[in-house]
């Protein structure tokens, strides 16, 4: 699998952030069975290197990663762990070296065209567009298209159920990344029931 690969797995990617390990497997199932097979699980939390692990070894049909990787080592202990590719919110040459050492797909973060065209010159076509709503949007994405289209991106940070449509809709996006699929709540109560029906619904924007 390279970082392209990752673009036609589903069109949402679920970026989750777990409190409890016991929780990961549960919830990998659910995004599974409701059609969304990457998950990023972010390396905000203590946990979250376990959850990667049980994960990996629980759930065959989930491609997980790990994604809010900001240090080389989070490339190293993720890919140990069992991720099969790996996110950054930004990008250093330092932290790209890092993650291509794995052997794992990555998509490292970009927010403007100068971050773009740094990464293009490292020979990376596939990025995450960080923090999406933020930076610019859907009419940032829109002109990027025109100097660099042979960029994709992963848009994550303020997509939701409202404009995923309208991001996945544009050339130059491969899929989209979202934290609505995996409400605090429905995780802390084990309600995977909702967890899936989220799952389906993002399923079927593509």
């Amino acid at each position: 699998m390279n970082a392209e690969d990752l673009f036609d797995l589903a069109p949402v990617v679920p970026v989750v952030v777990l409190d409890d390990a016991d929780a990961a497997v549960p919830l990998a199932r659910a995004l599974v069975e409701g059609g969304l097979p990457a998950i990023e699980v972010t390396l905000r939390t203590p946990v979250a290197i376990e959850a990667i692990t049980r994960i990996a070894a629980e759930v065959p049909d989930a491609v997980v990663g790990a994604g809010t990787v900001v240090r080389p080592d989070d490339a190293e202990r993720a890919a140990a762990a069992g991720a099969r590719f790996l996110v950054s919110p930004g990008c250093t040459e330092r932290l790209q070296t890092a993650m291509a050492a794995t052997g794992l797909p990555f998509l490292p973060g970009a927010a403007t065209a100068s971050e773009a065209v740094a990464l293009l010159e490292a020979g990376v076509t596939a990025m995450k567009f960080f923090p999406a709503e933020p930076a610019g949007g859907i009419p940032y994405l829109k002109a990027l298209n025109g100097p660099l289209p042979q960029v994709r991106f992963c848009p994550t940070g303020g997509v939701k159920p409202g404009n995923a449509a309208d991001y996945l809709a544009l050339p130059n996006v491969g899929c989209v990344g979202g934290t609505w699929l995996t409400p605090a709540d429905a995780v802390r109560s084990g309600d995977w029931d909702a967890i899936r029906g989220l799952a389906a619904e993002a399923a079927a924007l593509r």
